[in-house]
């Protein structure tokens, strides 16, 4: 049998949440979005640096993302920083909101990307925030990482 391939496109890949959060479980979820919102991903405008997920009356909302707007949209066009609804199962979201309000962890996004049915979907996962002397520590271990590639390349 064949094997299925994956292909999706990323939009907006939340780089420094690996930095500042230790990542535990990851969960894929869909967004509500309204059609300008699609047309300005499908651009590839999109950030998510400084969003985060939120549990509110039994709902998850993703925060603070920014998509800006689509010029050709309008008078139909859409708040860039508004709050978004994420699409999951109801066990789903108590899993999250369980995580976020009895052991203080953070619901932070990884990825926006469309996936292989056209879909958009976001990756989040539930993390716990570093303290300073953690950052220190993995940039310590990332810097010795690239040096003993280096070292094994001129060797080898």
């Amino acid at each position: 049998m064949a094997e299925k391939k994956t292909s999706f496109k990323v939009v907006a890949d939340n780089r420094k949440a690996r930095f500042n959060y230790e990542i535990g479980e990851t969960v894929e979820a869909g967004i509500a979005l309204t059609g300008s919102e699609v047309k300005s991903l499908r651009a590839g405008k999109a950030t998510i640096a400084e969003s985060y997920a939120d549990a509110r009356a039994g709902e998850i909302w993703l925060v603070n993302a920014n998509i800006p707007e689509y010029l050709q949209a309008g008078r139909f066009n859409h708040a860039p920083k508004r709050p978004r609804k994420l699409l999951l199962h109801k066990r789903q979201i108590g899993k999250l909101s369980g995580a976020v309000e009895r052991e203080g962890m953070t619901i932070v996004p990884l990825k926006l990307y469309f996936n292989d049915k056209g879909r958009a979907k976001v990756e989040l996962a539930i993390a716990r925030g570093k303290k300073l002397h953690d950052k220190r520590e993995t940039e310590r271990k990332r810097s010795w990482d690239r040096e003993r590639g280096r070292l094994l390349r001129l060797k080898g």
